[in-house]
């Protein structure tokens, strides 16, 4: 009689590291080709703790770090000014813990937004308050003098309002950033092998979402849109599954949107009651980290009266589960790079 087993002692600490950043803001519109002058610099200050290994997506991962940041961002030019943000992120290892991968999302202040008399120029931010993006990849060398390491990379920084409020052209800021790291604390815990079931048959279910947004006339009104889904989604392994989906898009914004184009653009023979209601199809991927994913969408418009930036459209989201069929998702909605709504919304999977 034989049996296999896997013990051993689980090295879990917590550290805090400083970047210090230095870059120019990337040309991804030509619409914001007068801000990209002088060189963004600032920082980011981190805390980060390792998971306890205690669940199979923690293995699966290669016991990754979750924690909170904060950072500041100066422009160095009068129309875009500077920002501020506070982020939660998770960081995944490579290369036996010497390449770091962070990704983070937030929220961000930025202390100069568009104005119509005192700032016109500013078409990037349409408000004070932005949704923050940022991703990491440094190299890094721990303890490399006593407890304190040093890491050097690339960082891209995105700022955006989602078209909450207009203009929203919004900033990439790609930059070098080197930093100082240190444990602060050091544990030790027990790993244990973990056998997950998984439910591998097909699922489906219903989400709806909401929120406000606006068009990208300057001055013109927020409205509220409303998003009815059903999706089917088969579990492929302990991190990854796949659904199709149809969305049923009503945008009120869009409803007044079409009347300004057919007053403002009679040459294009736009009638002012053409329907503003799209529905599409979708195509997706959830990468799973327990209870909390990351959703990435595909989608095409097969019913669409009037074209508003094209057939396709795309989604990045994240979803917390509040149990096994109930669940929360907050997503951006956006044409290629150009962003649509930010949608939060409920779902129940059947």
């Amino acid at each position: 009689m034989s049996f296999q087993g896997f013990s051993q002692k689980n090295n879990v600490t917590s550290s805090v590291d400083i970047n210090f950043f230095s870059g120019n803001i990337a040309r991804h519109n030509d619409n914001i080709t007068h801000l990209i002058k002088g060189h963004p610099n600032g920082f980011i200050l981190a805390w980060n703790k390792q998971v306890s290994g205690k669940k199979a997506w923690h293995r699966v991962y290669n016991y990754p770090e979750y924690g909170f940041s904060v950072g500041t961002q100066n422009f160095n030019n009068t129309e875009l000014g500077e920002s501020y943000g506070v982020f939660a992120h998770y960081n995944f290892y490579f290369l036996n813990k010497r390449l770091i991968f962070r990704f983070a999302q937030g929220v961000s202040y930025a202390t100069n937004p568009y104005d119509i008399n005192f700032n016109p120029k500013n078409n990037a931010f349409g408000s004070h308050l932005l949704s923050g993006t940022y991703i990491m990849l440094n190299y890094s060398k721990a303890k490399l003098v006593g407890p304190v390491g040093i890491q050097l990379g690339l960082t891209l920084l995105h700022l955006s309002n989602a078209s909450i409020k207009s203009p929203n052209t919004s900033i990439n800021t790609l930059a070098f950033n080197v930093g100082l790291s240190t444990n602060i604390s050091e544990s030790f815990n027990k790993k244990e092998e973990v056998n997950e079931l998984i439910d591998r048959s097909i699922g489906y279910g219903f989400i709806f979402k909401t929120g406000i947004n606006q068009s990208d006339v300057v001055g013109s009104d927020q409205f509220p849109f409303y998003i009815f889904s059903v999706f089917t989604e088969k579990r492929l392994s302990t991190n990854s599954t796949l659904m199709l989906g149809l969305d049923y898009f009503n945008s009120k914004f869009l409803k007044e949107y079409i009347y300004y184009q057919s007053i403002a653009y009679p040459e294009n023979n736009i009638e002012p009651n053409l329907d503003y209601k799209r529905i599409g199809v979708y195509f997706g991927h959830e990468l799973l980290f327990g209870r909390f994913s990351i959703q990435t969408q595909l989608g095409y418009y097969v019913y669409a009266p009037f074209d508003f930036e094209g057939p396709i459209y795309n989604r990045i989201g994240f979803k917390q589960y509040l149990s096994k069929n109930i669940f929360t998702i907050i997503s951006l909605k956006s044409h290629a790079a150009k962003a649509e709504a930010l949608e939060v919304g409920i779902g129940i999977r059947l």
